[in-house]
């Protein structure tokens, strides 16, 4: 149970420092990750609400669901269902619209290893090192 809370920690960690980073540098943080400035203030605006406050939230809940025994079995369904939809439309941008910065393939790679990390966990609960499904953190 430790590595599924570690794993969903993390993960709540990433999006609220990505969260954070988009809402107080969107144009910058835009630049790093996709090599675009948005320069008007409603694609700024939007920037700040949709990738920094949705990803601030999304984290918050994650953590909220990590750090208590009873949640993170939610907490992984979650993780599992937010890097699974992530993943996919990525390849779907990738295929579709083509020529995808290296930034891309290092999200795509991660959120497919933390899908197939999830995807084993659910399928088989008490399959991890050094625990299982009753251990007591």
């Amino acid at each position: 149970m430790k590595n599924r809370k570690l794993l969903c920690l993390l993960g709540a960690g990433f999006f609220l420092i990505y969260g954070l980073l988009f809402a107080i540098f969107p144009a910058q943080f835009s630049e790093i990750t996709t090599g675009n400035i948005h320069s008007t203030s409603s694609s700024l605006i939007d920037m700040r609400a949709t990738y920094g406050g949705m990803s601030i939230a999304v984290g918050l809940v994650l953590m909220l669901l990590a750090i208590k025994k009873e949640t993170l079995p939610t907490a992984v369904v979650f993780l599992f269902l937010l890097m699974v939809c992530m993943a996919s439309t990525r390849s779907i941008g990738m295929i579709i619209d083509g020529n995808p910065n290296v930034v891309m393939y290092i999200y795509f790679f991660f959120e497919f290893v933390v899908v197939a990390l999830c995807l084993n966990w659910l399928r088989f609960p008490r399959n991890e090192k050094g625990g299982s499904n009753t251990e007591v953190n």
